[in-house]
């Protein structure tokens, strides 16, 4: 009994051990628990500060840099202003002093313009005062006449001739210019004209006066036109059925034409045709051009006359050449002849002679006779002459 209750109280001890070992283990946990719980806890709390911190950092730096990159791409495009301002400057400036150039240019030219208006004003006016005589107007258009005459390569006193009478059983007058046309015939030229409505229609602004001047300057020249066919230049002998009237101012006829459309056509019925200096330099150049080629006929007509006469010439020398070779052949066969004489008859019989000891010149006698020149070609005639017959030379040309 006293055995067994000590193994109880063993068995109590341990027991009791073991649940305090427990216990205490339970409380350590506990302790050990707490601890880590708590020092999770502090943990948790300066990891999330931290990371606020960073954040915070982060964003920080996020907006210096996005601030950074504003600010270059706004002093890029500041900057790219500012290059485009100074282009658009310096090219105002230049577009102001080329226009102050131009402007300076325009009023030169303007100043010119009118310094040459007033000097062209004032010739007018004195060709206007110089063309108010009728005799001093024949003579302006007369010596016009003969510029145009002379561009179009007619000669004075050759192709054309100035104030020559045409006095003749059909008509009376002197003509301002005759021309002399291939074939014999000549065409009349009169170079006066009226002028004096013509300048004052230019003088005065008022349209209705104006107007009227025109209207009379157009019956001045109608009535010229009659005068001019009175004097029957057209009815001379040579002459074609109508005279020519030339008038030096395109305006002339225009103004005339504007007034009466029919004005030519009536002038062409009394046998006149106003020509302009347009008109009569076609005209003149068609009479120049019929001269040179009627010039180019003559030409051929001339160079075949000197043809025959050079054929007939050749002829003759042709014919005495062919005597002269024919003697030449003749004379060559009597040399041929003579050789063979002398040879046989008289140099055998002298080399016998002097073989026998007879003195002489044996050097002398002991030259050949020169052989007889070659028989003449006989020539042919001009149709019988062949390619071979000719001698080859080459054309030389005048250098340029």
């Amino acid at each position: 009994m006293i055995v067994g209750a000590s193994c109880h109280d063993r068995a109590m001890s341990s027991t009791a051990v073991a649940i305090l070992t427990l216990a205490i283990g339970l409380l350590i946990g506990l302790a050990l628990g707490y601890l880590i719980a708590g020092r999770r806890t502090s943990s948790d709390g300066a990891s999330a500060a931290e990371f606020v911190s960073v954040r915070a950092e982060r964003d920080l730096y996020k907006s210096e840099r996005d601030n950074a990159m504003a600010g270059s791409k706004l002093a890029t495009e500041v900057e790219a202003m500012k290059n485009a301002m100074e282009k658009l400057q310096k090219e105002a400036a230049d577009a102001d002093r080329r226009r102050i150039e131009a402007e300076s240019d325009i009023r030169t030219q303007v100043r010119a313009m009118s310094t040459h208006n007033e000097s062209l004003v004032v010739q007018t006016k004195a060709i206007a005062g110089a063309l108010s005589n009728s005799q001093t107007r024949g003579k302006f258009g007369e010596a016009q006449l003969e510029l145009m005459l002379q561009g179009a390569g007619l000669r004075k006193d050759i192709e054309y001739t100035a104030q020559r009478s045409t006095t003749d059983a059909d008509s009376s007058g002197i003509p301002d210019i005759t021309v002399h046309m291939p074939g014999g015939s000549k065409l009349f030229i009169d170079s006066k004209f009226p002028f004096d409505r013509f300048i004052e229609a230019y003088e005065v602004e008022d349209p209705a006066e104006r107007e009227r001047l025109f209207s009379e300057h157009k019956k001045d020249l109608a009535s010229h036109v009659v005068t001019l066919a009175k004097r029957g230049y057209h009815e001379s002998q040579d002459s074609p059925d109508f005279v020519i009237l030339f008038v030096p101012f395109e305006s002339l006829l225009t103004e005339a034409l504007r007034v009466d459309p029919l004005f030519l056509e009536n002038a062409f019925k009394l046998n006149v045709t106003i020509a302009t200096p347009t008109s009569m330099m076609a005209l003149l150049r068609t009479i120049g051009n019929v001269y040179s080629r009627n010039s180019v006929a003559l030409n051929a007509e001339n160079i075949a006359k000197s043809a025959a006469v050079f054929m007939k010439n050749l002829t003759l020398l042709h014919t005495r050449i062919v005597k002269v070779g024919t003697a030449i052949n003749s004379l060559s066969k009597a040399y041929g002849d003579l050789k063979t004489t002398s040879e046989v008859t008289v140099k055998n019989s002298a080399a016998k002679i002097l073989s026998f000891g007879v003195t002489g010149d044996k050097a002398k006698l002991a030259i050949a006779y020169p052989d007889a020149p070659a028989e003449i070609r006989e020539l042919k005639d001009s149709d019988q002459i062949e390619e071979e017959d000719f001698i080859d030379a080459e054309e030389v040309k005048d250098e340029e």
